[in-house]
């Protein structure tokens, strides 16, 4: 039972980095970015290549210096990729009808998937088993008989420190206060002197930059990725994101952790054969009593 706690904590930091994403483009534009989870998934495969790269070219640099610069090389190609998407796919349809921009970003992904399905084949591609073997290996007893890997601290310390780093950006910077009065008043922050595009365009950065780091770390943590692995992650992120409080930053954190443990929890009691279903169960009780989710959706801290 505890060992179940330790990696839904692990595999919830994941949800929530994942989930920051969707929340914070729903409370910019009031609109799903049904193409996120694809986001996560390039991440995830820049971030295999830039091992496997050094792996063979790189050898003698220590594996936490390898690690950090895959990490920060895919989240420099998935910003761009968030940059791209919204000036293609989004900004356009910006006063169209509710559904042009929904079916736009259903088609994204869709656009997404087989791009990588051409570039990289259908099949499974392996994480660098070198890296993955050394951070696995080492472990520490926590409490009550638990274990973490180095690689599942590696994972908590990361996410923590990306959620820190966004709370941070957010209510400590320039593009953080205008995100916020974007976020409440679209059209009275443009009167006020804001550039919505370059906030907006900003916001799909991050997102995506969030998204790119959970895509390598969790590549990492099952030592694989598939073209299509984005769409059931981009599913339970959105899950987290509605759970917290869609548009609610702490929500989507809080959500993002809680799904991760209640899914653990669940393969521990009831196995794996169900794992996806337990976190939409989840979902429809708590919106049946919160219908706005945990945190509902507090217009102040929504981005």
């Amino acid at each position: 039972m505890t060992q179940a706690l330790v990696n839904g904590l692990t595999l919830g930091a994941v949800y929530a980095l994942v989930a920051l994403g969707y929340s914070m483009v729903y409370g910019i534009l009031g609109m799903i970015n049904f193409a996120h989870g694809e986001i996560y998934m390039l991440g995830a495969f820049h971030g295999i290549l830039a091992l496997a790269f050094a792996q063979h070219y790189l050898a003698n640099f220590s594996p936490v210096v390898c690690l950090l610069g895959a990490l920060v090389l895919a989240m420099l190609f998935c910003g761009g990729y968030g940059f791209t998407l919204e000036r293609i796919a989004y900004r356009p349809l910006r006063h169209a009808p509710v559904l042009s921009p929904l079916i736009s970003a259903i088609g994204m992904s869709f656009l997404l998937q087989n791009y990588v399905m051409v570039a990289q084949g259908s099949g499974i591609r392996g994480f660098p088993m070198e890296f993955g073997r050394r951070l696995t290996e080492t472990r520490f007893s926590a409490f009550a008989g638990a274990e973490f890997s180095l690689l599942e601290v590696f994972i908590l310390a990361t996410s923590l420190l990306c959620m820190a780093g966004l709370h941070l950006y957010i209510y400590r910077s320039k593009m953080g206060k205008a995100m916020r009065a974007t976020s409440q008043d679209r059209r009275m922050a443009s009167l006020l002197g804001v550039d919505v595009d370059r906030v907006i365009s900003a916001t799909f950065i991050a997102g995506s930059a969030l998204a790119a780091v959970a895509g390598v770390m969790v590549s990492m943590y099952v030592h694989a990725v598939k073209f299509n692995d984005g769409y059931i992650m981009g599913m339970k992120a959105f899950t987290a994101a509605v759970l917290g409080g869609i548009g609610n930053i702490p929500g989507a954190m809080l959500g993002g952790v809680l799904l991760g443990v209640v899914e653990n929890i669940g393969i521990w009691f009831l196995g794996a054969g169900y794992k996806d279903a337990y976190s939409f169960i989840v979902l429809l009780l708590v919106l049946i009593v919160l219908p706005r989710g945990i945190l509902g959706e507090q217009v102040s801290d929504k981005v």
